[in-house]
């Protein structure tokens, strides 16, 4: 059986974060799949798009998100606390295919580029989530815990 990451799109990145960032670093990978680079606009309900964090766990204090995107498409990376007894995907999409991002942080990232951030975060439990139009639903989210 072929592994379900070989099946998305994983550009070459020409660029990178700074090797040496303070505080913890957490590496978001944004992909997408059956897609080409001749799609645009909004991603079909059921499109095959991907967010992988690692590591999904560090302590508080100084955290660098670096999110690559190596799909086709843009993508961006949003930070939304998640309420105790919450689980990821539990969010519901309003008509505009995006969940509500009160509390949030968050920044777009081009397809093909990498994109960074550092911002401090204190102990929680957090969703981190693509939010453009169906791709919360299309199953851009995990969990990162910070203790």
């Amino acid at each position: 059986m072929m592994d379900r990451d070989s099946q998305y799109h994983y550009s070459t990145l020409p660029c990178s974060a700074p090797a040496a960032l303070p505080g913890h670093t957490i590496t978001v990978t944004l992909s997408d799949m059956g897609m080409t680079s001749m799609m645009s606009g909004t991603a079909p309900m059921g499109a095959h798009t991907n967010l992988q964090v690692a590591p999904s766990a560090v302590n508080a204090g100084q955290i660098n998100l670096v999110a690559a995107n190596k799909g086709w498409r843009v993508h961006e990376l949003v930070i939304l606390p998640l309420a105790d007894g919450a689980v990821v995907g539990q969010r519901v999409p309003g008509s505009d295919g995006k969940v509500a991002e009160a509390a949030s942080l968050g920044e777009g990232i081009n397809a093909g580029t990498v994109g960074w951030t550092s911002v401090t975060l204190p102990p929680g439990r957090y969703e981190l989530v693509c939010n453009l139009a169906n791709h919360y639903e299309d199953g851009m989210r995990q969990e990162l815990d910070v203790t």
